[in-house]
């Protein structure tokens, strides 16, 4: 796998209507649960790159395996999961997408069907500063491709950062902006074969 995908790709965060913060750490159950309900997501997002520019843009999460960025101008780059593969779309090529498992990623780690964080080697590390709970999780199989932080508030539990490292240790972050949760995703947007034929691809 190329490594410039990871901090492409892009690592995201979530944020829902209505702010809860406690003083309190969440447990690794509770997060499980909080992902586990996760079903449907979209809004806007900030991301924040590497060198510290920043990209602006949409996301939709259909959870198990779909996940799509759709990127603002002047990027209007389109990175998309399905069928368990993760697209790359860049404007500029007229070669199609480049393709990777999503296995591959640690974007795979949260969009399994049942995430369970308590596994052995699966958190590397979990913090609290009384406002916040941070956790590092990896694929405790394949914990080359990278790992992603996961910003948490509590009361009631919600997503609000999410950072992505690659194996060189490259970072990236995304903050979303009015993200709301439940409302229906059809499958097409996660399609990529409609999507390269959509593009001309096929």
């Amino acid at each position: 796998m190329k490594t410039r995908i990871i901090p492409f790709l892009v690592a995201f965060a979530m944020s829902v209507h209505g702010v809860g913060v406690s003083a309190q750490q969440l447990s690794l159950p509770q997060i499980s649960d909080y992902l586990n309900q996760l079903q449907t997501a979209q809004g806007g997002f900030t991301q924040v790159n590497g060198d510290g520019t920043l990209s602006t843009g949409q996301i939709y999460i259909k959870r198990p395996g779909r996940i799509r960025f759709e990127y603002n101008p002047p990027q209007e780059s389109l990175v998309m999961a399905g069928g368990g593969q993760l697209a790359i779309f860049d404007p500029r090529s007229n070669t199609g997408p480049d393709r990777y498992p999503l296995s591959q990623t640690p974007l795979n780690v949260i969009l399994q069907r049942n995430v369970d964080l308590t596994a052995a080697r699966m958190v590397t590390g979990s913090v609290s500063d009384g406002t916040i709970t941070t956790v590092t999780v990896q694929d405790p199989d394949n914990p080359q491709y990278g790992d992603i932080q996961l910003v948490f508030t509590a009361n009631p539990v919600e997503l609000r950062q999410w950072i992505i490292t690659d194996d060189l240790g490259n970072q990236t972050t995304m903050v979303l902006n009015d993200l709301t949760t439940g409302a229906p995703i059809g499958d097409i947007m996660f399609n990529i074969a409609a999507e390269m034929r959509r593009r001309g691809f096929e």
